[in-house]
């Protein structure tokens, strides 16, 4: 295998495709997470972040997993940005692509296609958004001729750490070292790393779960004391009293008794002792539950960019203003969307094609990976206006209406559907018995005796009724009919042919053969030749062509047989 380049510049061994990198690190599979929520306190969650600033990362991302895990806002909140990625995908070609970077893209589509559980490795790059950055492990195989991605598996941020040189590198962490450096760099063509702008500065102060994190802390105080007062609300202040020589167990007795008194209505107290009972705990829950509506809506601006995506309050709740947050939202998805596909054009479809020597110039003219979120016009607003555009000049691709519209391109000879204004002449068919015969001339009314003015030669009807039954047009039994041989009789075989062939070899008339011409004249294979012609068939496959070349031969040949046969009074067809 000659030798393969990553996007950076380094080289792939071969023995890196068999094995991934953390085949070999079985610490970091057993380490356990410590979950640093439990117990957060302000001063806790500052050092957390202080120590991420210099460079331990590993507390920081166990807060973001217990985060999403705990706080269902939040999930609900990055449930609803990360699956707006979930969307139709393609491989397209780079900019003005040449015909064997089109068949390239096309074979890279295919290849993408035999990726195992390919969604479920959208959505884990997706866990860049709110962590800075995601690492996702690729694992090859070569089923058949090809070698693609056996399983991309999603590796917890803690795994990995950050060196700072001239440019941030992510390093797996372990106790190696290299170059004076501690951790293990990731190898070419072995990783997917996904990095989410969220703010500029660096990668560890970059997430979007660090503006969260105070939110999610007040809110956690807030819920905790909701929960607190619940409990005691509306139950009266009991208060105990015991003799001065009242014992240790008498006492706790005493305390157990007010408490089962306060929940369960009824409760035991040695003699001598005395229970007093003052008025109920009163308070307002509503603040409590301010504190909590608007934590949650910071938390909505941060991850969607708008509250009225998520809720409705009553107040400022209009449908004008909800469209206004829906955009936003928009803004934010097309924005993940980009980040998205520069990642998987760089680290999954270079990949494949370096890999598979199908990038022979390199990651500059590989194709690329792309979502389509592009949301469909109305049908009926472009309708209405684009035949207003076009009449007053504007040039507008057919490709360029038909994506906005969501109308697939023809394949082939597929079907398509036809203004009644548009559809071609019907071709001229020699109907079974009984029936008219269109587009044949007329044939002279008949005398009294029976006998038309002039009368078809019989040679003539038979080489026409030849041809008819060469083409399928009709049985022979149709064409047994007196008046059917007639009508077919003043019709010859090149006209039979023509509405056919007119209609056949439209796409290919014009410059076509002097365009064939010239690339003939400057070709030096018969492979540019072939490349060629898929450039200049206008609207025609290599196979529609080669039907069409069939079936012009074919007439040519059987109207040559009928001049020679009519001339020496045969049929022979």
């Amino acid at each position: 295998m000659p030798t393969i380049l990553d996007h950076e510049g380094r080289p792939l061994r071969v023995q890196d495709l068999r094995e991934p990198q953390t085949s070999h690190l079985a610490s970091l599979r057993r380490e356990l997470q410590s979950h640093p929520t439990r117990g957060l306190t302000p001063s806790k969650l500052a050092a957390i972040l202080d120590a991420a600033e210099n460079g331990d990362l590993v507390a920081q991302f166990e807060l973001f997993e217990d985060m999403e895990e705990k706080d269902a806002h939040i999930a609900s909140e990055m449930g609803k940005r990360r699956r707006a990625l979930l969307v139709d995908w393609e491989v397209v070609p780079p900019d003005n692509p040449s015909v064997s970077e089109k068949r390239t893209a096309e074979q890279l589509g295919e290849l993408l296609l035999e990726v195992p559980d390919f969604e479920d490795m959208l959505f884990d790059l997706t866990d860049a958004i709110g962590k800075s950055f995601v690492c996702l492990e690729l694992e090859w195989h070569r089923p058949g001729r090809w070698w693609i991605p056996k399983t991309i598996t999603h590796r917890p941020q803690s795994w990995f750490q950050l060196h700072r040189g001239y440019r941030q590198e992510l390093r797996l962490r372990t106790p190696v070292v290299i170059d004076g450096v501690p951790g293990e760099t990731l190898q070419p063509f072995g990783w997917i790393t996904h990095i989410h702008k969220a703010k500029s500065g660096y990668l560890e102060r970059s997430a979007l779960f660090r503006q969260l994190v105070w939110t999610y802390l007040f809110k956690n105080y807030s819920v905790g004391d909701l929960a607190e007062f619940l409990e005691i609300y509306g139950i009266p202040l009991r208060v105990g009293k015991y003799p001065s020589s009242a014992s240790d167990q008498e006492k706790a007795t005493l305390l157990r008794a007010l408490k089962g008194i306060g929940h369960n209505a009824a409760g035991i107290v040695p003699d001598g002792m005395l229970l007093e009972f003052h008025k109920a705990a009163q308070g307002d829950p509503a603040a409590f539950a301010l504190m909590i509506d608007w934590c949650e809506k910071n938390q909505s601006k941060v991850i969607l960019g708008g509250t009225l995506t998520s809720g409705a309050d009553g107040k400022s709740s209009t449908n004008a203003l909800g469209n206004v947050h829906n955009e936003v939202r928009k803004d934010l998805r097309d924005s993940d969307i980009r980040q998205v596909n520069t990642t998987l054009s760089r680290d999954l479809v270079y990949a494949i094609a370096a890999v598979n020597g199908l990038a022979p110039d390199g990651i500059r003219r590989s194709p690329v990976f792309r979502l389509n979120a592009q949301e469909l016009e109305n049908l009926a607003t472009f309708a209405s206006s684009l035949p207003q555009l076009v009449d007053l000049g504007f040039e507008v691709p057919r490709q360029w209406a038909q994506e906005k519209l969501g109308i697939p391109q023809r394949e082939g000879n597929e079907p398509v559907l036809q203004s009644k204004a548009k559809l071609p002449p019907a071709e001229p068919r020699v109907p079974g018995p009984g029936g008219a015969v269109p587009g044949a001339r007329p044939v002279p009314a008949a005398n009294d005796e029976g006998d038309t003015a002039t009368e078809p030669a019989t040679q003539d009807a038979a080489v026409a009724a030849a041809v008819a039954r060469a083409w399928g047009y009709a049985g022979a039994a149709g064409l047994a009919a007196a008046s059917t041989m007639r009508a077919v009789a003043t019709m010859t075989p090149p006209e039979l042919m023509a509405g056919r062939l007119s209609q056949d070899l439209a796409p290919a008339v014009g410059q076509w053969i002097d365009e064939i011409r010239a690339l003939v004249d400057r070709a030096t294979s018969l492979e540019e030749i072939r490349d060629g012609l898929e450039e200049l068939l206008p609207g025609m496959s290599l196979d529609q062509y080669a039907a069409a070349m069939a079936q012009a031969m074919s007439a040519a040949q059987l109207a040559g047989r009928y001049e020679v046969l009519r001339e020496a009074g045969g049929t022979g067809l």
